[in-house]
């Protein structure tokens, strides 16, 4: 039963001012790290070196007003409207692969007028709330029967299919990785879990081995040193630029690699620069702050489980697993840790996807957060 709320004893701001605090910081550092990291792509693409920068600051105001709408949107309505955004975006996912712009071999985005839209960016937030959706409706199947478990897993091919064929290997980890996160939370029993993550491990290496693309990247990232002109060519500019920052870096501006020798400087390989003008210092505040974020979404999660609110815990959960795997692959591919993947580093990398995607995520957990602190999560109907 939902407990009364007081209004007297409710706190004077009750949401969680550290997640909108960590967000805003996020913010600046991005809009400082854009401003320099791009300039010299920005010049030679478009002839005017603050073309990203304008753009990221628009992204960035759109991303706030967003976020702010989504905040007044009761958690509850996600569980009601999970089915309809699956279905939107399983259209967008189809017709990029038909009409979507290409590249660098790559189909992922959709042109509407000035902007690009990269539908795999939605889904991962969309497939938080179809996903949480369903393990709630399902439970007790997903615990204690083999066909609950596998559906699922059916539903996860199919949608990993579609980002496949743009190619876009980096989205899949991501989504294998939500859902997993939600089924172990969800209480599936854990042979069948280890006997998943086996079928996907597998699975993954095949996809590997199958594209040679994807292969020369694992042999690229193991030994980056042994072509670094062609196949290595990224990581170990990528390397360098970190090496050259040192403990405190080189300072704002003072980066050579983002002068052409970095490709995508100013989105996947962000950190880079980052590291040589901010240098160690620099990059262990925004894993900080970055990981601050993800340490919040599982707190909050675990609050709501305890309250057995099942579908926000999930959301929660989801959300918080989404920003961890999507920190640890961008911040690992650009030091060389793991294989390098087409994925942003939430709320700092260029682009409006993205960022977009990561406001109405973190809105969603300070939404849910002041539902549990003003009573207001109520019951949803599972059955």
């Amino acid at each position: 039963m939902t407990a009364k709320f007081d209004p007297h004893k409710a706190p004077r701001l009750p949401f969680d001012r550290g997640l909108v605090f960590a967000c805003l910081l996020l913010l600046l550092i991005s809009i400082v790290l854009i401003s320099s990291a791009s300039v010299q792509e920005a010049y030679t693409a478009t002839g005017d070196q603050y073309f990203y920068l304008k753009r990221q600051v628009v992204f960035c105001g759109v991303g706030i007003v967003w976020f702010l709408a989504m905040c007044t949107i009761p958690s509850a309505t996600w569980f009601n409207l999970a089915w309809f955004l699956m279905g939107i975006v399983g259209v967008l996912l189809i017709l990029v692969l038909v009409v979507g712009r290409e590249i660098n071999e790559a189909k992922r985005w959709l042109e509407f007028g000035p902007v690009n839209l990269q539908p795999a960016e939605f889904l991962k937030l969309f497939w938080i709330f179809f996903f949480s959706r369903y393990t709630c409706r399902q439970i007790e199947k997903v615990r204690y029967q083999v066909r609950g478990f596998i559906i699922p897993l059916v539903m996860m091919a199919i949608v990993s299919g579609l980002l496949l064929l743009q190619p876009d290997f980096g989205s899949t980890v991501v989504i294998a990785a939500i859902t997993m996160a939600i089924l172990f939370v969800g209480g599936a029993g854990i042979i069948k879990y280890l006997a998943t993550i086996l079928f996907l491990s597998i699975a993954g290496g095949l996809l590997i081995l199958v594209q040679p693309y994807r292969l020369l990247r694992v042999l690229s990232f193991l030994d980056p040193w042994k072509d670094r002109f062609d196949t290595g060519y990224q990581l170990t500019n990528s390397l360098m630029a970190f090496g050259q920052g040192g403990f405190w870096g080189e300072g704002l501006g003072q980066s050579v690699h983002k002068l052409g020798y970095l490709p995508e400087a100013h989105t996947d390989f962000v950190m880079a620069i980052m590291g040589e003008e901010f240098g160690f210092f620099g990059v262990s505040v925004v894993i900080f702050i970055e990981f601050f974020i993800v340490v919040k979404a599982v707190l909050i999660a675990l609050r709501i489980l305890r309250q057995r609110s099942q579908y926000q815990g999930y959301l929660a959960f989801g959300v918080g697993v989404m920003f961890c795997v999507q920190t640890v692959i961008n911040i690992g591919a650009a030091s060389g840790a793991l294989p390098t993947k087409g994925l942003t580093l939430p709320f700092i990398s260029y682009g409006g996807s993205s960022l977009v995607v990561c406001m109405w995520a973190l809105a969603l957990l300070v939404r849910i957060d002041y539902e549990w602190r003003c009573h207001k999560l109520g019951n949803l109907k599972y059955s």
